[in-house]
């Protein structure tokens, strides 16, 4: 999905895919100019060290994870049985356009739309969310979360549209993927699904920003595209965000923070 935004630039939306190596087809073939992760600056500097564990230790950290008992978890679960190529952690359609901004002639500018923990506005969301997640009508959903599970997972499969390149097994993965991030968000209100949705609208909008003030377009013409890297059932609630254009907050990118 495109985005063109009003102070000028595009955006590119792409789903992918959580723990999931996209067919080639799949993959966008819009050009872009940098990229932006739904990830904080701290997961994201970790993600090469993951990366290093895992070839040493190849899927260490899938095992990790199927152990924990999480939602994540139940995914990976999902994930071994079905013909997809994956499950992977990191995940590898970030990983793999994270490396193809690095390594690009000159380097693409980078950025984590997930704020630090230094930001006190997102530690008092999450501190939020968290008092939400672990009320007593939330705890006691746990009890039932396998047949829930079921359901969602079900439930999710009529709404996987038929498109190139995706095959039944690849349907199912995405059915699973719809279920783990219903799962994974309940017992979050309404007024807190808005505020982090608007926020990281905002963030990619101020990314954007970043990106035209720092690039020279020759072109003259439409100005820089920024690729938005997003798990695909996050999509709906990003897309409703941007209706109302929230004001781009500042963003600057990774290299820029490290420096």
């Amino acid at each position: 999905m495109i985005l063109e935004d009003p102070d000028g630039g595009r955006i590119v939306l792409w789903p992918h895919l959580p723990c999931v190596r996209m067919p080639s087809e799949l993959r966008t073939r819009e050009h872009w100019d940098g990229l932006a992760l739904l990830a904080s600056p701290e997961e994201v500097e970790g993600w090469p060290a993951e990366e290093k564990e895992d070839q040493a230790s190849p899927g260490i950290h899938v095992a990790a994870a199927m152990a924990s008992g999480t939602v994540l978890g139940r995914l990976l679960d999902d994930l071994t049985i079905y013909e997809v190529d994956g499950p992977s952690i990191p995940d590898p359609e970030p990983m793999r356009l994270l490396h193809h901004a690095r390594n690009a002639r000159g380097g693409m500018p980078v950025y984590a739309l997930e704020p630090s923990m230094e930001d006190e506005a997102w530690v008092d969301w999450m501190t939020r969310a968290a008092d939400e997640q672990v009320s007593m009508s939330s705890l006691l959903s746990t009890i039932t979360v396998g047949r829930r599970w079921k359901k969602l997972r079900a439930a999710a499969i009529s709404r996987v549209g038929a498109a190139k390149g995706v095959d039944s097994e690849l349907g199912a993965a995405a059915a699973s993927s719809a279920a783990w991030w219903t799962e994974e968000n309940r017992g979050l209100s309404e007024v807190l699904h808005g505020e982090r949705s608007e926020r990281l609208v905002a963030r990619i909008r101020g990314a954007l920003a970043d990106l035209r003030e720092g690039r020279v377009d020759d072109s003259g013409a439409r100005g820089p595209s920024l690729l938005v890297s997003v798990h695909q059932p996050r999509l709906h609630s990003l897309v409703e965000a941007f209706e109302g254009w929230p004001d781009a907050e500042s963003v600057t990118t990774l290299d820029a923070q490290e420096g």
